[in-house]
């Protein structure tokens, strides 16, 4: 199976977030991808984390979901859709949730992250507890014979949750992102490359990356790895599509 990690630099407004993630998936489907993955927060990056509240979708409706479901049917791709803001119970508090789409446009899986991220340097901080609900269940699904486990960002830095992924065993773990540069760049490649070692799979990590206009800098460098630890390919800063096969 050929894949795809598209790497975008997302603004506050989410239309012209879809238009770059439609532009990005028909591009990667037109070079032979079979499944593509966008990074988290690929349909929104705000002023402030509350901004996510007023976007949140009813799962199973929404602008975003149907551009995801109706990108997958046009192209005749598996779509890893990132992330985005799913309502819950309360009403100051959204999931962040990964959806998977067949390349029918059927919603295959849902992934809510679990490990919520919070960092303080003194200089920039971020507490995603303020505004997200976690998730409480590890999620693998099929895709066209390949079992995927699917995680998001700061769940990276959790094995456990990698460990429970691989009963059965995964061929592929994506890990769609939103790493700041800080810690992006002392931790991120390694992680990965980590998580493809012991788990023995390929990692599929699609990643923001670049200067967002709320004056948040992302790392980038959204990659591929493969089960020895290999990157087979990367993207390091700015929009692009990064592409490998997989060998299993």
């Amino acid at each position: 199976m050929r894949i795809a990690a598209l790497q975008t630099v997302a603004t506050p407004s989410v239309e012209r977030n879809l238009d770059t993630a439609r532009r990005l998936i028909a591009e990667a489907a037109q070079e032979g991808a079979q499944l593509v993955a966008l990074p988290e927060y690929f349909c929104f990056m705000g002023q402030r984390d509350s901004d996510k509240l007023a976007l949140a979708e009813t799962p199973g409706g929404g602008p975003i979901q149907q551009m995801l479901a109706e990108a997958a049917r046009e192209h005749g791709v598996w779509v890893i859709g990132g992330t985005l803001p799913l309502r819950t119970g309360s009403p100051d508090r959204v999931f962040n949730a990964c959806c998977v789409y067949s390349p029918e446009g059927q919603l295959a899986a849902r992934y809510d992250k679990i490990h919520l991220f919070r960092y303080d340097n003194g200089r920039e901080s971020f507490d995603e507890g303020r505004v997200l609900q976690a998730g409480t269940t590890p999620v693998a699904c099929d895709v066209g014979g390949l079992r995927l486990g699917l995680s998001i960002c700061y769940d990276l830095r959790f094995p456990e949750l990698y460990r429970r992924l691989m009963h059965p065993p995964c061929d592929l773990i994506a890990v769609p992102a939103a790493f700041t540069h800080t810690t992006g760049r002392a931790h991120w490649e390694v992680l990965l490359r980590a998580r493809a070692i012991e788990n023995q799979c390929y990692v599929i990590a699609p990643a923001q990356g670049g200067l967002h206009e709320n004056g948040r800098r992302t790392f980038g460098h959204s990659l591929i790895v493969d089960p020895w630890g290999e990157v087979q390919a990367l993207q390091e800063v700015g929009e692009g599509v990064v592409m490998a096969e997989l060998d299993v």
